[in-house]
């Protein structure tokens, strides 16, 4: 099951029941519209008349709308042997697992999907995807995997088809074969394509009228115009309707005039001369002024205001420190061999300044005093 609840699992929305055979890699998903023994039931029954060969064996996980009351004996009654996977050993399902992911999320994203309407446009998109990822999308198949103390090492088989594994198995009957190469014939993977991208941009319109139907009828797949637009998507990196929208830019505000402009450099010259003046103290200073615009319920935008006016103070007192050193480093380093600059002498050089340069243990040099800055 692949949940297709969006940012939240409250309520109830659309789940995709994946089946992938292990032998050749065959994938069908259908839409369940709600989680429920008895969906699951009858979607087992439209794959297994998806499936061009019959559904032997279940490997189900451990969840309950497989293990119940009528999800197994029904597959029982149909010579379906029923079998799942150890309690908490999710890798036990690595070959459906990489196909949720592969094919499920590629295809419809993590947005939210509920609704009748929605599941029939999501088995419109599943109908088309199926055709195009069993017959035309290769995939690796492992072959042997191996450990040598912590490395593990894999070996795949050339990458291929389900369809060319189908045609390559030895158990397959001829007739089923030749079924499959006359669909395979029948193909066309453009024309595919454009019928998935279709059902995209309807569910892509589903996930921002947050389930509604859509406020237009869908248009039908153009497969030559898909084809034309191939060679530009392909360099402006196609961005599907499914997938996550970026968020909007915060679109910013015009600032609106304050009642603090017109006393802005008064307050400025309060901070100066009592830098550890209150904002209280401050508004009842212009409760004197103009007694008609403020009062103490301005306290807050004066607080603001002050806050912003010792951060910008703040900034300025860091970048001025850190000019001043920059030229006490400057003048730590002095004159180049034996020049001197603004009428001082260079420091010596030859032996004595290696002396000088070089003080003894318990001694201080002379270049070594501390830059007192004004």
């Amino acid at each position: 099951m692949v949940a297709h609840g969006g940012t939240s699992v409250a309520g109830s929305f659309i789940q995709t029941l994946t089946m992938v055979d292990i032998a050749t890699g065959w994938t069908e998903c259908l839409p369940l519209v709600a989680r429920d023994g008895s969906l699951v039931v009858e979607a087992m029954m439209r794959a297994q008349s998806l499936f061009p060969w019959l559904i032997r064996g279940a490997d189900f996980d451990n969840d309950s709308a497989f293990m119940n009351d009528m999800v197994v004996p029904w597959c029982r009654e149909q010579k379906i042997e029923v079998t799942r996977s150890r309690a908490y050993k999710k890798n036990d399902q690595a070959f459906v697992e990489q196909k949720n992911g592969a094919v499920v999320r590629r295809l419809v994203g993590y947005g939210r999907f509920d609704g009748v309407e929605t599941a029939r446009v999501m088995a419109r998109l599943y109908a088309a995807a199926r055709l195009h990822v069993n017959f035309f999308q290769p995939s690796f198949k492992l072959r042997e995997k191996h450990r040598e103390g912590a490395k593990v090492i894999k070996r795949y088989h050339p990458p291929a088809t389900p369809y060319a594994r189908a045609l390559a198995h030895p158990q397959l009957p001829k007739a089923i074969k030749r079924r499959l190469r006359e669909t395979y014939r029948s193909l066309d993977p453009v024309a595919l394509l454009a019928e998935i991208r279709a059902a995209q941009d309807e569910l892509g319109e589903r996930i921002g009228k947050r389930g509604l139907a859509a406020a237009a009828a869908p248009l039908p797949a153009d497969p030559l115009g898909f084809a034309r637009s191939l060679g530009t998507t392909a360099k402006t990196t196609e961005v599907r309707a499914t997938h996550r929208r970026p968020k909007r830019r915060y679109k910013k505000r015009m600032r609106m005039p304050s009642k603090l402009d017109p006393h802005l450099a008064t307050i400025e010259s309060w901070l100066a001369m009592e830098p550890q003046i209150t904002a209280l103290a401050i508004v009842r200073r212009l409760a004197a002024i103009d007694p008609a615009t403020f009062s103490d319920k301005q306290h807050s935008i004066v607080q603001r205001l002050i806050r912003s006016l010792r951060r910008k103070a703040t900034e300025t007192v860091i970048v001025t420190m850190a000019a001043q050193a920059s030229i006490a480093a400057a003048l730590r380093l002095g004159p180049v061999d034996g020049a001197s600059c603004d009428g001082h002498s260079a420091p010596p050089t030859g032996p004595l300044a290696e002396q000088i340069s070089a003080p003894g243990r318990g001694q201080r040099s002379a270049y070594a005093q501390p830059i007192t800055l004004g």
